[in-house]
């Protein structure tokens, strides 16, 4: 187990990481497209600036972790171990990634790219997307009740297959709502 370190500029697909469990740790500008991380654990850990596209997560876990102004490209979050599973992103790019089916509600959403992310099925009560590109994310059977979408933009949420009581929404972007009727708002 690794314990409070601080890994800055590691190229992770040339150097292999040397635990199978990081806690309180920070990764600060360090590679890990296309790395394995299944298995592995991370828990009340900072990736900040970081590439993790195409990571394997099979069987990851990932408790209090979160995410700043890290690539994140073609994830499937939902592989990742289930238990105490939580995390939060800001400014990061997260388009094409997959939630699939996973409780994670609570989650924070600042400032990022989520488009053509996968909710299908998923607990997103209380779900923060503040400043977030939502352009074909998919949302079906998706339950966002207390969800704030007030400022994020270009999302689709046919409300007859989701489950969106006391959901926030700004009236300039009620669209998103009604897109599937066909209508036109000016």
């Amino acid at each position: 187990m690794v314990l409070e370190e601080t890994f800055t500029t590691i190229d992770f697909t040339q150097q292999l990481l040397c635990a199978s469990e990081y806690e309180s740790c920070t990764f600060n500008n360090c590679m890990f497209s296309q790395v394995s991380l299944a298995g592995l654990t991370f828990i009340d850990c900072a990736f900040h600036n970081c590439d993790l596209s195409n990571v394997n997560l099979n069987n990851t876990a990932f408790q209090e972790v979160s995410f700043v102004n890290c690539k994140l490209l073609g994830l499937r979050f939902d592989t990742c171990k289930l238990f105490l599973l939580e995390f939060n992103f800001n400014a990061c790019t997260l388009n094409y990634a997959s939630f699939f089916g996973l409780k994670i509600p609570n989650t924070n959403f600042q400032n990022s790219s989520l488009v053509e992310v996968d909710f299908t099925e998923s607990d997103l009560r209380n779900v923060d997307f503040c400043n977030c590109n939502l352009a074909g994310a998919s949302f079906a059977n998706t339950i966002l009740e207390g969800a704030d979408f007030r400022s994020s933009q270009n999302f689709t949420v046919d409300p007859e297959l989701n489950y969106i009581r006391s959901a926030k929404f700004n009236r300039s972007s009620l669209i998103g709502l009604l897109c599937k009727y066909n209508i036109i708002v000016d």
